[in-house]
């Protein structure tokens, strides 16, 4: 059995970590360079660096920060923000980033999907899901430009094609959720868990130790991403680690 991956998340604005809620209300969380340092030493399985302004600003990914972070951590780390070519996925890769995230991209394009998985591996390839239920349509639906254009396109219907397409691994955010520390969107992760067969990472609502169990045991995903509650050190990671593993979940102790 694979073991669950804690994952701290680096949200990056104009080169400095930020945290708000629902995607807005950004507050400063720290140098991204010293965070990732701090994670790698305190035990983090995996680190993800969403430049999440990047899309929007349509300009691309701060690479020699990418390189500083890659520099100051020994664990795998993800780079998502601003990628819209296999040329922008390989320009991450040598910057030192394991594996990249696409979203808005992947909604013009999703050829860029097929393309990349075929060019460097599935195993490189996240899709970014940032996924707001839709009272009105009663579905979860998709958004694109760091939580700022609505597309209309239904979430789950988008993970299935994208894992037909060549993704390795999905990173799922409840927009519904994200820093609303009510815990994990488990239905919206237990649907997707439930077709695909890729992993997928939860994201958004950590407020409790708690959610971390829950984001396993009601969401059925493969790791867990949060970042406020690490950020602003409510819990350290070996804390959360031990929790779960008490609770009889497989962790790397």
């Amino acid at each position: 059995m694979l073991k669950l991956r804690i994952i701290p998340c680096l949200d990056i604005a104009a080169g400095r970590v930020v945290k708000g809620v629902n995607f807005v209300d950004l507050k400063d969380a720290g140098d991204p360079v010293e965070l990732a340092k701090f994670y790698n030493e305190q035990g983090a399985d995996e680190l993800c660096f969403l430049d999440i302004t990047a899309s929007h600003e349509e300009r691309e990914t701060i690479y020699e920060v990418v390189e500083q972070v890659a520099s100051a951590c020994h664990i795998p780390l993800t780079v998502g923000g601003g990628v819209r070519s296999v040329a922008d996925i390989r320009k991450l890769l040598r910057s030192g980033a394991d594996k990249v995230s696409i979203n808005s991209a992947a909604i013009k394009n999703p050829q860029l999907v097929k393309e990349a998985a075929l060019e460097f591996g599935s195993q490189c390839i996240v899709i970014a899901i940032d996924a707001k239920y839709h009272d009105a349509n009663q579905q979860y639906e998709i958004y694109t430009h760091g939580g700022r254009k609505e597309t209309g396109i239904n979430a789950l219907a988008w993970a299935q094609k994208m894992t037909e397409l060549g993704a390795g691994e999905l990173l799922v955010t409840s927009m519904d959720r994200d820093g609303t520390k009510q815990g994990f969107d488990s239905r919206l992760n237990k649907a997707i868990t439930d077709l695909v067969s890729v992993p997928v990472i939860a994201s958004g609502g950590v407020g409790e130790i708690e959610h971390f169990a829950e984001g396993v045991t009601e969401g059925g995903v493969q790791a867990l991403l949060a970042a406020s509650v690490f950020h602003f050190g409510k819990y350290h990671i070996a804390e959360v680690k031990e929790y779960l593993h008490e609770k009889g979940l497989a962790v790397r102790i």
